[in-house]
């Protein structure tokens, strides 16, 4: 990247899948955040979101764009940024015509929405946003199930580890499972195991020790 001058590519409106280029002027200017963007040697191609993954992303641009009636901004894929540090770098790259921007999270994709703040994207956040993004498919849905158990959006993910069961069809089919998991009729004679009422088993474990939530299956604390 040259010294003199920074060209890089961002999108027009928050819905639109435009992409513009455009080049900044000289870093001669006093701007603090334009100096910061000049010295950052980024590439924001690097970091725009790709709309066939499921990675992590928020729209990025600033409130007085917006009250200017101004939508230009970019979709950052978060999990291409190495730390938060980074993705501010970018953040500013974005909105490189502002000394002191305000940013403004216009929208996000494929993260828990309870995570959401139009106004800030805290370090935390973003390292939580990280961390759930290494989640597969059917974890990040059993995340969000777990935290809608727990009425808690802070919930951590190792509390949702040693919480976590699995997908089951059924609380019945669980304990059916776990009834064989723990041997719990070995000793029973097999032709007096069918009188084993596995429902009434099934009603009192769910009661007190485990929950039963979009088809995941959680041990209660």
């Amino acid at each position: 990247m040259s010294n003199n001058s920074l060209s890089f590519e961002f999108a027009s409106g928050a819905d639109s899948t435009q992409v513009q280029e455009q080049v900044v002027k000289s870093c001669s200017s006093s701007s603090s955040n334009l100096k910061e963007v000049c010295e950052a040697e980024l590439d924001l191609a690097d970091f725009k979101f790709d709309y066939r993954t499921d990675n992590p992303a928020v729209y990025v641009s600033s409130y007085h764009r917006y009250s200017c009636g101004n939508l230009d901004g970019m979709w950052v894929d978060l999990s291409l940024c190495a730390d938060y540090d980074e993705f501010m770098q970018v953040c500013r790259l974005i909105v490189f015509d502002e000394e002191d921007p305000e940013f403004m999270f216009q929208d996000m994709q494929n993260w828990p929405d309870s995570w959401y703040d139009e106004g800030s994207l805290s370090e935390d956040t973003f390292e939580r946003i990280q961390e759930f993004a290494e989640l597969d498919e059917d974890e990040r849905e059993a995340f969000e199930a777990f935290m809608d158990v727990r009425c808690d959006s802070d919930v951590t993910f190792e509390e949702f580890r040693e919480a976590y069961c699995g997908k089951w069809d059924s609380e019945e089919e669980f304990t059916e499972n776990l009834i064989d998991e723990l041997g719990i009729l070995d000793e029973v004679p097999e032709h007096l195991r069918r009188f084993f009422d596995v429902s009434a088993y099934s009603d009192e474990l769910f009661r007190y020790d485990y929950d039963f939530q979009d088809g995941y299956i959680f041990r209660v604390s």
